[in-house]
């Protein structure tokens, strides 16, 4: 947990003194999953409400909550997972609901509502979305605001949060933003590119989120979050290139694109949904910024103050940046900021990740099969198809890289940090992994890794990843332009260090 988060909020108790019981719904979503890791680590007991508790079971959390199944449609479900709770977090929305998404939402709401009533909760709290209120709103933005009028209404006392775009990897709104930005250099925009907007950082909206337990009024009131600047999309596009180390963006906007032609063109260029984009798109004509500031006189900024839109994408990208790419593998791991991806987002989260995996089963032992992994490369080459391996570094060396005149400093034996060939090992665990950074030019960050783990028989199961992140629209041209030399490359290399099928490389 990222201490800034919590930082100077009390725990809120219920009246026998102890840690108050926050039922979460909405798990799955972006800021559910995160808000449950926060609370756990803040001390609270969290039950889930979940439609499908088995899409659950790959959070690391799971174990650590109590979990009630049931559809949100379903008012004595919703009763049942209410039942002794304290604090209500109202994060259902049904954005990616193709028809009539606002009549669902909103009886959604009110079944809440009645249910929140009936169980005496002491407090519900919604995350909505923020826009100006006297222009006239998108459907989704007017679906958010219409669910924070009937909870305030059910008798339940009901803090609603609105926030604009939230700055977070998961996030669609940054997502969009991310994958616009880093694919086009150049870009033709909707006129929506200059309204105003306040971004705000996810770790701020989980502080709010998580301070709103403890307020001691009975508060039944809107506010307003955002983060401390007040810029247009353009601006965001500009920074976030400049942040993600990209080249200068150019950006003309257009007043005859419609949002209907905008949400066609992010759904080719990005990959995050059709119906999410236009319903994201159609509300970016709102200027989201904050009425006023009346929030802090309830929760105070963390130290340090609040989170800049710079810094937020900064932390957004802090696992590429230091290339630690392991939460990619394994949804056991869990990290540490809630800037960065988790396993259980989207397969459109996170940015753009190419790989190319590779899987061989054989009968030699573990310990035979990484004296392979671990004297791959120079002198030794790396499979049947090393001819392309030293292809690919006389290309490098061409445009001025190194190519593969760095050799092995030892022919058996690696140590962490040395350079072998035209990588860098990055990471040693034997006799299980063996992660190579790439060190040869590229538009983009790549990694070789190879993973040995023991069969039942006594055998090895290896595993091979190549990883890739693409910067810029030149990076993506780059994965497809090589890929057809992986079906050469890559499963010879995979076979060699399971079977021995090495050829040297020539000298």
């Amino acid at each position: 947990m990222s201490k800034d988060i919590t930082s100077g909020l009390e725990l809120a108790r219920n009246a026998k003194g102890e840690p108050a019981l926050c039922l979460v719904t909405g798990a799955t979503g972006y800021i559910g999953g995160r808000l449950i890791r926060e609370l756990l680590s803040h001390g609270y007991r969290v039950r889930v409400f979940a439609r499908n508790i088995e899409r659950l079971h790959s959070y690391p959390w799971f174990n650590q909550v109590e979990v009630v199944e049931g559809d949100a449609a379903d008012e004595a479900a919703v009763s049942r997972a209410l039942k002794d709770v304290n604090i209500a977090y109202y994060l259902l929305h049904a954005l990616m609901v193709k028809d009539a998404f606002e009549e669902q939402e909103k009886a959604w709401a009110e079944s809440f509502g009645r249910a929140a009533k009936a169980n005496h909760v002491s407090r519900i709290i919604y995350l909505g979305g923020m826009a100006e209120s006297k222009s006239k709103l998108s459907a989704h933005l007017a679906s958010r605001a219409e669910t924070g009028e009937i909870l305030r209404a059910s008798g339940v006392p009901t803090i609603e949060l609105r926030a604009g775009v939230v700055i977070g990897s998961g996030s669609a709104s940054f997502e969009m933003l991310r994958y616009l930005t880093e694919r086009l250099p150049v870009m033709v925009t909707p006129k929506w590119v200059t309204v105003r907007i306040q971004p705000i950082a996810v770790r701020d909206v989980l502080r709010y989120l998580i301070g709103s337990a403890s307020i001691k009024e009975p508060l039944n009131q809107d506010f307003d979050i955002g983060g401390p600047e007040v810029l247009t999309y353009k601006d965001l596009m500009l920074q976030y290139a400049e942040a993600a180390g990209l080249k200068k963006r150019f950006i003309l906007p257009l007043p005859v694109l419609t949002p209907k032609l905008s949400a066609g063109w992010v759904g080719l260029v990005t990959p995050v949904p059709m119906t999410l984009a236009r319903r994201l798109i159609d509300s970016l004509k709102n200027e989201v910024v904050a009425r006023d500031e009346s929030i802090k006189k309830y929760i105070p900024d963390p130290p340090g103050g609040l989170t800049s839109f710079k810094k937020a994408v900064s932390l957004a990208l802090t696992r590429i940046k230091e290339a630690n790419v392991e939460t990619r593998w394994s949804n056991a791991s869990l990290p540490g900021s809630p800037s960065e991806p988790l396993p259980t987002d989207p397969d459109w989260a996170g940015g753009s990740l190419y790989t190319d995996v590779r899987t061989e089963v054989t009968k030699d032992s573990i310990d035979k099969v990484w004296e392979r992994i671990e004297s791959i490369g120079g002198d030794n080459g790396y499979s049947t198809a090393t001819w392309a391996w030293e292809l690919r570094g006389l290309m490098d060396r061409v445009i001025g890289g190194v190519g593969l005149r760095r050799g092995r400093r030892d022919e058996n034996h690696l140590i962490e940090g040395e350079s072998l060939d035209f990588w860098r090992v990055e990471a040693i665990d034997r006799p299980h992994l063996l992660r190579l950074r790439a060190e040869m030019k590229l538009p983009g960050l790549a990694w070789l890794e190879f993973k040995a783990e023991k069969t039942a028989d006594g055998g090895t199961k290896v595993t091979q990843r190549a990883i890739y992140v693409p910067k810029g629209l030149l990076g993506h041209l780059y994965w497809w332009a090589v890929l057809p030399m992986h079906g050469l490359v890559f499963p010879s290399m995979v076979k060699h260090v399971a079977h021995n099928t090495r050829i040297k490389r020539a000298k």
